[in-house]
């Protein structure tokens, strides 16, 4: 074969191959690479593709060291990319006994011991192996949990399958420590990953945020419907949203100058000319908005609701939907804090 036709033109080589180019060429410069760091598959890559190299013309490698040094340039910062690479760069910054116990738990693994790592989960992602995994698996991974947080997990699993998990755990005497690591490494790849969201809130809040903003009709239609298929899911609903009937019994006497202040004075007064008119509830939030003004401002929006008469449907909505904004935008800031209905705060 002609020695010349061994050459290598840019146009074709691939990015891979290309990389294989520029680690060669710091080898043969005398640079030393940390190419263990790199995941064995990739190491096991890159090999092939140096031993697929032969010779390479002076213009293609001059314009892939060009290309390759236009990509360092364009980095603006290079994180750790590593677990063992963060908790380094953070061991001055982390609390001792923190620090210590991420890098114990790295040098588990790199034991292959996960248990660890699945240890240190949150007891609502335990308490998901222990919804979706088979009975025998989750007997193996309440067997390898620290005592409390296994109590813990174990309470909050439901019942029936709880008592399966926990007679399970009577057949588990024989297994082998291989099958125990190999469980372990298994649910760490699965459990210990954060998954991508698509939504930054919560389902309750998502909805909650909707129907806040939804007329009444819409809203008392939907969270019926919600009490009928998903009784707890709708209570969380109901928990996360705040109406004009919430503002007495979730907003502190001494919040309310503040969060009417923003509002509109012909929208204010609209607003309580409707609640007065309309059910306990509404009346009740109205009345609390003027007990907590001085006595001269609340003689005056009362004289102004009074005046104001009957109020459309719409408008009511409308109105009080203002008053109500106007009070979850100051919350939504921490201006305020919402109390629960039994005076606790939120």
């Amino acid at each position: 074969m002609n020695q010349m036709s061994a050459l290598s033109s840019e146009s074709s080589l691939t990015r891979r191959r290309k990389a294989a180019i520029v680690v060669q060429m710091l080898i043969a410069d005398g640079g030393s690479l940390p190419l263990s760091d790199l995941p064995e598959s990739l190491q096991e890559l890159l090999t092939g593709e140096l031993a697929a190299l032969r010779l390479l013309d002076r213009a293609t490698m001059e314009t892939v060291a060009s290309e390759f040094a236009d990509a360092l340039d364009a980095i603006g910062m290079a994180a750790p990319g590593s677990r063992d690479g963060a908790i380094s760069a953070l061991a001055n910054h982390l609390s001792p006994d923190l620090a210590q116990r991420l890098q114990s738990q790295m040098d588990s693994v790199r034991n292959g011991d996960h248990w660890p790592v699945i240890a240190d989960l949150t007891v609502p992602r335990l308490v998901r192996i222990m919804e979706s995994e088979s009975i025998e698996i989750c007997a193996v991974a309440l067997s390898k949990l620290p005592v409390a947080k296994a109590a813990e997990v174990l309470a909050k699993t439901p019942g029936p399958r709880a008592r399966r998990i926990t007679y399970a755990m009577s057949l588990t005497a024989d297994i082998a420590p291989d099958v125990v690591r190999r469980i372990g490494r298994a649910l760490a790849q699965d459990y210990a990953q954060n998954a991508p969201i698509a939504f930054e809130k919560a389902p309750v809040q998502r909805l909650g945020a909707i129907l806040n903003s939804a007329t009444t009709d819409t809203r008392d239609d939907m969270l019926e419907g919600l009490g009928a298929t998903d009784p707890d899911f709708a209570s969380d609903v109901r928990r996360a949203i705040f109406t004009f009937k919430d503002i007495a019994p979730r907003v502190k006497p001494t919040d309310i100058p503040n969060c009417i202040r923003s509002v509109d004075a012909n929208v204010l007064t609209t607003a309580l000319a409707a609640a007065l008119a309309g059910d306990a509830d509404l009346v009740a939030s109205a009345e609390y908005i003027l007990e907590n003004l001085s006595q001269r401002m609340a003689g005056q929006l009362r004289e102004d609701a009074a005046e104001r008469g009957a109020v459309r449907k719409a408008d009511a909505e409308a109105a009080m939907g203002a008053v109500t904004t106007a009070v979850r935008e100051l919350a939504d800031a921490g201006v305020i804090t919402y109390r629960e209905p039994d005076g606790d705060s939120t």
